[in-house]
């Protein structure tokens, strides 16, 4: 076995302590590693290569002690390397989507790190390579793919890509008929982009230097991108702003929202050259999506109190929600999650008490019926299709233990056809496991869902390590799908489980309502009560959990071992938003203005800087001894940036009291997501599978 402490001969870097004081509210703060922060952060976020020196240097040293620390182990990470990559199919391809004369698929070559998106005549004939993600990926340190469209009458392929992992995007224009690119070139996109019915006019949205969506712009292929007009601007910096297409493919489509309030306008397909039109104005709290049927908008929304949201028809043209008549009422508990239309049929996605289920209504005699499953833990997803006439939907449903499964449904008859199923060839019987759902009892009395798993022949008891995920912000639900990833901690003993905590939706709107902003603390106890309940039901012992969070989910984890720090054995905190006071009081980052519905506006609501300093990681570190620790972080990340999980680790360090690893990587070349291709993702995985391993003294 590996010993899981440090050893005298290792030495963690220390940062230099630069107090800056901020007074505000009446309170007074220090930031001791403030200048963590590059002046000119923009320019190192765009090309890594210009960040400031010092803060490089202090980065590279960091790095290079979570090496050393988990160079002992660097035998298991090749092998789980080997593991991971041993689970994934490497010529593995989508079912193919008909549209027209062709139908349009992604696949991977064998050993390649990105997709190919490519298509086959649909009555059977040779394939054509459309895009081929590694060859375009040569000699970038990173590359990720956003948005790709072919255009109606399939002679163009517009595609957005970014080189940097700071999610800024360059458009380009691809001859399908020849496989060359145009010359023009669209730069400081957001990768959204959508082709109107008359093949050469393109919808498309622009970055602002704040890196927030800003501006919806118009082009026409032929013309210099330098010409293109802005067709909407966004002027709330608290607003995103997105380009969509309905499914019938007559309307384009502007979105304006924040976290709880949208707003919609649409031009018509066929005349690109109109100006938008608004469905509805804007009104704080109210949220609603359209598409469109015959002559009416079939909307989803949460107007009228209705949180759990309900869908509305009216007529095309109208404005305002005067013009709104219900078509499926509002259930409180019942979480319409969104729908998705055909010319005869809508498909709504539902979430109630953590399940998720697909309701099929007839448009033409309001009949419905809901498509059965085999399992209350289950996540199902539709995959939306590229025709609009058709009987056909298309769905995806996985389990803890159970790979995906494609299928193809036909609403009409009600029958199945299996397309797919995802295939792991190490090897994988589903039988072997054991998955499950608990509830846990929050201190305010609610009942907090959580899905585990484990291995059949592995009967867990006090002395099992327990690895339990959460996220709980921004009304994402997290749903007990597949991952073979995960297999590789499950089969060497532990119990994987997901706390459904307030902050998501899988309880219905409330349970987002109550987890953010003011109420945020409920996410928190909810994922500490889901630890005990797991412990008392004896899946595992007292300090004998592993803890998990990417993002807003490592804020998660970040405040619960502050609170808690004896429960926990270790955390892994991928991207953690831990600096959350000060990202909240400083309008100038990316993500603030649009932030503040989540979290509160701690600028002007001393209420809310209570709140928020209430439980943000970086400003509640206490004495105490702290579980096992693994941050990670990214340069280029426009949504965490570096200097969060950076400036927290330093912080421990000096005030915390680390009773085993505490261990920083900084992914030096790549952003929020971490590594573009999906092999150098896996080292990633077995960085943070191998350091778990090292806690538990399972490292063998």
């Amino acid at each position: 076995m590996t010993n899981a402490t440090t050893t005298d001969s290792i030495h963690p870097p220390i940062a230099p302590r630069r107090v800056v004081l901020d007074q505000r509210h009446g309170k007074r703060r220090e930031d001791p590693y403030a200048w963590l922060r590059d002046a000119n952060w923009r320019d190192a976020m765009a090309d890594p290569q210009r960040l400031d020196p010092a803060i490089r240097s202090y980065l590279e040293a960091e790095n290079r002690y979570a090496e050393a620390m988990l160079a002992d182990v660097e035998p298991l990470r090749r092998q789980l390397v080997g593991e991971l990559r041993g689970r994934i199919r490497e010529d593995d391809s989508s079912v193919p989507a008909p549209d027209g004369p062709w139908a349009y698929y992604s696949r991977f070559r064998e050993g390649g790190q990105h997709a190919l998106l490519c298509r086959r005549p649909r009555d059977g004939g040779d394939e054509q390579i459309l895009f081929d993600g590694d060859a375009e990926a040569a000699g970038s340190e990173y590359f990720r793919l956003g948005g790709a469209s072919h255009s109606a009458d399939h002679r163009w392929l517009a595609y957005a890509v970014d080189r940097t992992g700071a999610e800024a995007f360059e458009i380009r224009f691809r001859d399908l008929a020849t496989g060359e690119d145009l010359d023009e070139v669209i730069g400081q996109a957001r990768g959204d982009l959508v082709w109107a019915a008359d093949h050469q006019t393109l919808l498309y949205t622009v970055l602002d230097e704040a890196h927030r969506p800003r501006w919806v712009y118009r082009h026409r292929l032929g013309t210099p991108p330098g010409s293109d007009e802005c067709v909407y601007t966004e002027a709330d910096p608290g607003f995103f702003l997105g380009v969509d297409l309905t499914e019938s493919g007559r309307y384009l489509l502007i979105d304006s929202h924040d976290h709880t309030t949208s707003e919609v306008r649409w031009i018509p397909a066929d005349n690109p050259g109109v100006e938008p039109q608004l469905v509805a104005a804007r009104q704080p709290g109210v949220e609603y999506a359209i598409s469109d049927h015959g002559d009416e908008w079939l909307i989803l929304t949460n107007a009228g109190g209705a949180e759990d949201f309900w869908i509305a028809r009216a007529p095309i043209g109208s404005v305002g929600q005067a013009h709104w008549q219900a078509m499926v009422a509002h259930r409180p508990g019942r979480l319409i999650e969104g729908m998705l239309l055909f010319a005869d049929w809508l498909v709504r996605q539902e979430l109630e008490a953590a399940e998720s289920r697909l309701v099929i209504r007839s448009l033409t005699s309001g009949e419905e019926h809901v498509i059965d499953q085999p399992d209350p833990c289950i996540e199902v997803g539709l995959i939306p299709g590229l025709e609009y006439r058709t009987d056909t939907l298309r769905f995806a449903i996985s389990g803890l233990a159970y790979p995906t499964r494609v299928y193809d449904y036909d609403m009409a008859s009600r029958e199945r056809l299996l397309r797919k199923t995802q295939v792991i060839p190490s090897g994988h019987d589903p039988a072997d496991y054991v998955s499950h759902r608990l509830t846990a009892t929050a201190p305010d009395g609610e009942q907090v869902p959580v899905s585990l798993f484990h291995r059949r022949d592995r009967a867990p008891d006090a002395d099992t390590p327990l690895l339990l995920y959460g996220y709980g912000a921004y009304g994402i639900s997290e749903l007990p799908g597949f991952s073979p990833h995960r297999l590789s901690l499950v089969d060497r003993g532990f119990v994987y489980a997901i706390a459904h905590v307030r902050g998501g939706k899988e309880r219905g709107y409330r349970w987002y309502r109550e987890g953010r902003a003011g109420s945020k603390h409920n996410t928190f106890a909810d994922f500490i009560a889901a630890a005990e309940a797991l412990i008392e039901a004896g899946y595992t012992g007292a300090g004998r959990i592993a803890v998990h969070g990417g993002s807003a989910g490592g804020m998660l984890v970040g405040a619960v071992i502050n609170q808690r720090p004896a429960l926990f054995h270790a955390a892994v905190a991928d991207v953690p938003f831990v600096d959350v006071l000060n990202t909240m009081l400083d309008p100038d980052l990316p993500l603030t203005p649009p932030e503040w519905p989540e979290w509160g506006n701690p600028i002007e609501d001393a209420g809310a800087y209570a709140d928020i300093a209430a439980y943000s990681p970086y400003d509640n570190i206490s004495p105490a001894p702290y579980p096992h620790l693994l941050v990670t972080a990214g340069v280029s990340d426009p949504r965490v940036t570096y200097w969060e999980p950076a400036k927290w680790v330093a912080r421990l360090r000096a005030e915390g009291r680390p009773s085993g690893m505490l261990l920083l990587h900084t992914n030096m070349s790549a952003g929020h997501g971490g590594p573009g291709g999906r092999f150098q993702y896996l080292e990633e995985v077995a960085r943070r599978y191998a350091f778990l391993l090292k806690a538990y003294s399972l490292a063998e």
